[in-house]
């Protein structure tokens, strides 16, 4: 808060005010810091194969998690629901409405690559969606404990061709 009123020259209340509470000040913050993962699950749905959807959203979120520090001070959104607290409870809804609405959009590219014959009929999109999840959230747990980004990409890049190549062995 500090920063943001000694940015602004508002005084701590008139910041809160300003947005309601601290917690709407809080609320508004993570709604603005997620809007970047929402807009990479969506690019991602578009691109041509499966295989490239995963790739995409999970190195495109390490590019996230690890943005310079001036612009981008480590995994807001990771932090934000491991360090929940009665202020920060609507956020944290927020942030887990958001995570789902992310799987719903991935889920819904997974099926239609069963659907279209890219992945086998008994591929479980669910499955995939989980463990696409699981290791987003690892990336972004190592990114906060200062992970080089080229060793979270590379594990981002192995995860992304290995759900690939398990749901083609499984046919």
């Amino acid at each position: 808060t500090r920063a943001l009123t000694d940015a602004t020259g508002l005084s701590t209340s008139s910041l809160y005010a300003a947005f309601g509470s601290k917690a709407g000040l809080f609320e508004e913050t993570v709604r603005t810091y997620t809007a970047p993962y929402r807009d990479i699950y969506t690019r991602a749905v578009g691109l041509d194969s499966i295989a490239a959807v995963i790739e995409s959203i999970l190195t495109d979120s390490v590019l996230e998690f690890t943005a310079p520090s001036e612009t981008h001070p480590g995994c807001f959104v990771s932090s934000a629901v491991t360090n929940d607290s009665a202020d920060t409870l609507d956020a944290a809804q927020y942030i887990s409405e958001l995570h789902r609405g992310n799987e719903r959009t991935l889920l819904t590219r997974i099926e239609h690559a069963i659907d279209a014959g890219e992945l086998p009929v008994e591929t479980s999109a669910h499955a995939i969606v989980g463990y696409v999840q699981a290791v987003w959230h690892g990336l972004s747990v190592q990114s906060r404990n200062a992970v080089p980004r080229h060793a979270l990409i590379s594990t981002a890049k192995l995860a992304a061709s290995s759900i690939v190549e398990y749901c083609r062995t499984e046919s």
